[in-house]
């Protein structure tokens, strides 16, 4: 098993749908190592934020293909999670953004 900093890159706060998510049904995004599986995530999130996780769903965000002149490139792909959380359980880092 990865280590819990491994497995959580970053929360996604910023973004509209992250934000209707937070609001309508306690359910948080969060960036996620690409080789990471629901159980390893569930566990770093509880562990991390002394939360209980009822459901984790994810999902592979492909990169985009940019092209600078003749040359063209791609951005890496990389994971996203979406975390249910219980009724009544918050993490703070989110409160107030």
């Amino acid at each position: 098993m990865k280590a819990l900093h491994e497995v959580v890159v970053r929360p996604l706060i910023l973004t509209e749908k992250g934000e209707r998510m937070k609001e309508g049904g306690n359910k948080l995004l969060f960036q996620v190592a690409l080789g990471a599986n629901k159980i390893e995530i569930k566990q770093a999130i509880e562990k991390l934020f002394k939360v209980k996780v009822l459901d984790v769903n994810t999902l592979v965000a492909r990169g985009k293909i940019g092209r600078m002149g003749r040359r063209a490139g791609k951005r890496p792909n990389w994971k996203k999670a979406i975390v249910t959380l219980r009724d009544g359980d918050t993490i703070e880092f989110f409160e107030g953004v």
